[in-house]
């Protein structure tokens, strides 16, 4: 499960055995877990266990790196 970013306490990663769905990231932090679509659009799948302002956090993040998570994505899938 290739770690892509470190943010604020945030890991956002991605499973290797998912190549077949959508492009998407997962975020922790402690106990919480979370799962973001890239495509078509950005969108959260969910989120659990998160405080709201660790949710706003996320969004920002999410928004400000989504190009680069598409394209390490892409990169490791090969697609």
């Amino acid at each position: 499960m290739p770690t892509i970013l470190r943010k604020d306490g945030f890991r956002f990663f991605f499973y290797s055995n998912e190549n077949e769905e959508p492009a998407h990231v997962h975020v922790e932090k402690g106990d919480a877990e979370g799962k973001i679509w890239l495509v078509p659009k950005i969108e959260i799948a969910y989120l659990n266990g998160f405080s709201s302002s660790e949710v706003k956090q996320i969004a920002v993040i999410v928004f400000e790196f989504s190009e680069q998570f598409k394209t390490k994505w892409n990169g490791y899938f090969k697609k």
